[in-house]
């Protein structure tokens, strides 16, 4: 017996190296001659912490080579470190006794392949690897107990015979297999490589557009009972009133003090305003800070977002929108006023604010969000003149007003007869909820006030007999709807508490969890009414402002390719094909381009005049092409207005209105 003076293992003496470790009896037969060996002792000495292996490994290559002889009369050559230049399987081959020669060894490899060997052996089995029979393949690769097996023995690719030619006869020499006929091993390579490939083409990402259910014919579709039973007598019905007007002409001071005189603001909280509006060194706008709550809408003295109130009335549960009246907030008032069922357009009577607001050097926010208004479908205007107290609550004045914008509202499309026109003061509390008190009015004007004339206004029609069709205005959470709730206005169907979903676009199901009107929780809903909706089992992320909750059966369309019928507002710049617009289409805002000007049309006879004109001017109708950056939530016109009502936008301000005539593409 001899002991390996590397890991101490006991061998039998006709062993020449170690059975455990595989290093040699003799170390001197590391080395060329005894004189060499002396040099070895020197070497060891050096790197006394260095192993066998890791010198051998790392020792410097030489080309010289010596003759070597064994015990067993086999002889080999050697370069002058006294290593052989082979595999290790063939040294195992070599010094390994007869009996343990079955053990092969293999190069290391992960279990998994990494992204980069995918690539490399992709790129070699695609560039260097002949086409093999699959019969000899399945042979080769299947045992006797039909399972799929890879042989050990060495795996040579033509790639690496091709660098290194010797490395064939060497495999020869060796007991190896000749690259030249492809072994049982090498076929293994192939079909697992080819294999590969299928897999990595097969794993790329598949389009993550979702899979929406084919809508089911309308005439299919019948409401439930609950939906169409008659509301209490007792309940009042719910009107949404958007507050609209030029900057600065007085909305939300107009609200505040609606309110206050309504009793719908207590004395302890007005008195806090009007100290904090003071502080400010805004004490005038104490009333319209009941209405601004944000931080920001207080330091600039306008209002930004929609601002949502409630106050009844004899005949209605009126749901106050107040709108930002500033040019940079329009898109904002487009997405809070597109919920109106009829809108109070607040105009200053001072000498100079009113003509600033019809826009004597270009179009003034009257103008503008009077156009806007009529194209959300509003048809019954109240037209407040305020701030008559600084005209002396003049006829005159009022006059001058009612027939200056009286003509530009019909040229809208605003019947004479929905119109009602009121003159008042909010700051002075002088015809709102109170007849007129001041002589200087009373002398001439004996109409309603405005809290009689929003109880005058018709009763809205409600579609209860389509399906569900909530419009989501913002995605919002709180304490009693939970971290996943959306709020918007029912537009047609109704929804109630523990029914299935659909929400779009995503195509994603949802349960309604909870039910909130007025902050008040309640067990349904029906169109007309503005609700917060709690929902479940749907991520988040897949809520957008914009989106519509449907009926499961009958989801809205989705689309980016779209057909207008328009109405170019007083603009100043030609609308040229390729315009880059700004599409608002109820809460959804999107980028767009203009692609075909189809025809122009008669706004008489409403027939096609022109095909294919190259630009549209101010005031002209025509039938254009549009193409959406990403999908909306849409319906035609003549389907739902409400889904098919569009406004375009371009350099910050309104272009053009419109409605939606078809549908070009869809999801």
């Amino acid at each position: 017996m001899w002991q390996c003076s590397i890991c101490t293992h006991e061998n039998d003496t006709s062993n020449l190296s170690c059975e455990l470790c595989g290093v040699l009896r003799d170390l001197l037969l590391y080395f060329n001659d005894i004189s060499e060996a002396e040099a070895g002792a020197k070497r060891r000495n050096k790197y006394s912490g260095v192993s066998v292996l890791a010198r051998s490994l790392f020792a410097p290559s030489s080309t010289k080579s010596k003759a070597i002889l064994f015990s067993d009369g086999s002889q080999d050559n050697r370069d002058t470190t006294g290593n052989k230049p082979s595999t290790m399987d063939a040294l195992h081959k070599t010094y390994m006794p007869i009996k343990k020669r079955h053990i092969n060894i293999v190069p290391f490899k992960f279990d998994t392949p990494s992204p980069d060997d995918m690539v490399t052996t992709g790129l070699k089995s695609s560039r260097n690897f002949r086409k093999v029979d699959t019969d000899i393949l399945t042979k080769d690769s299947v045992d006797a107990t039909g399972k799929k097996m890879v042989d050990n023995d060495i795996l040579l690719t033509e790639k690496d015979t091709s660098m290194d030619p010797s490395a064939s006869s060497e495999l020869d020499e060796l007991g190896g297999t000749n690259s030249g006929v492809p072994s049982s091993s090498e076929h293994a390579t192939l079909a697992s490589d080819h294999e590969l490939q299928h897999l990595r083409l097969e794993s790329k990402p598949k389009s993550s557009k979702p899979k929406i259910k084919k809508p089911a014919s309308l005439s299919q579709y019948k409401p439930e009972p609950w939906m169409l039973q008659s509301e209490d007598q007792k309940m009042r019905k719910q009107l949404n009133l958007a507050v609209v007007g030029h900057v600065d002409s007085g909305k939300s001071t107009l609200c505040g003090r609606l309110l206050h005189a309504l009793g719908l603001i207590s004395k302890k909280q007005m008195h806090k305003y009007e100290k904090e509006a003071k502080e400010k060194g805004k004490g005038s706008f104490a009333f319209a800070w009941a209405m601004d709550d944000s931080t920001d809408e207080r330091e600039r003295g306008i209002t930004m977002t929609v601002a949502v109130k409630y106050f009844d009335t004899e005949k209605y549960h009126v749901v106050l929108l107040d709108s930002p009246g500033h040019k940079d907030f329009v898109p904002n008032m487009i997405s809070g006023a597109t919920q109106a069922d009829a809108a109070i357009l607040v105009v200053d009577a001072s000498i100079g604010s009113f003509e600033a607001g019809m826009g004597v050097n270009g179009i003034g926010q009257t103008k503008e969000h009077s156009q806007l208004i009529r194209s959300f479908g509003v048809e019954n205007l109240i037209v407040a003149v305020n701030k008559m107290d600084m005209v002396e609550y003049s006829k005159d004045r009022f006059n001058f007003v009612k027939s200056q914008l009286g003509i530009f509202l019909r040229s809208c499309g605003f019947k004479g007869s929905s119109i009602t026109w009121v003159p008042l003061s909010a700051m002075a509390n002088e015809n709102l909820v109170t007849a007129a008190s001041d002589s200087r009015l009373l002398s001439w004007y004996t109409g309603n006030n405005l809290l009689k004339s929003i109880d005058s206004l018709p009763p809205p029609q409600r579609d209860v007999s389509r399906p569900l069709r909530l419009l989501i205005c913002d995605v919002i959470s709180s304490i009693t709807l939970g971290q996943v709730a959306v709020c918007g206005k029912v537009e047609a169907g109704g929804i109630r508490a523990g029914s299935k979903v659909l929400v779009m676009p995503s195509g994603d199901l949802a349960t309604v969890k909870i039910i909130e009107r007025d902050s008040s929780s309640c067990n349904m809903a029906r169109a007309g009414d503005n609700i917060a909706v709690g929902l479940q089992g749907i991520d988040p992320s897949h809520l957008v402002s914009g989106g519509v909750i449907c009926h499961p059966d009958f989801p809205v369309r989705v689309a980016s390719r779209l057909e207008l019928k328009i109405l170019v507002l007083d603009i100043t710049i030609p609308i040229l094909v390729g315009l880059q617009l700004e599409l608002h289409i109820h809460h959804a805002r999107v980028s767009a381009s203009l692609v075909k000007i189809l025809s122009l049309l008669d706004q008489k006879t409403g027939k096609a005049s022109k095909k294919m004109p190259r630009l549209l001017t101010a005031r002209q109708a025509a039938i254009v092409e549009v193409k959406l950056d990403k999908e909306v939530c849409v319906e035609e016109f003549s389907s739902l207005k409400a889904l098919g009502r569009v406004f375009l936008r371009s350099r910050g301000i309104t272009v053009a209105v419109g409605v939606v005539t078809g549908i070009l593409d869809q999801a």
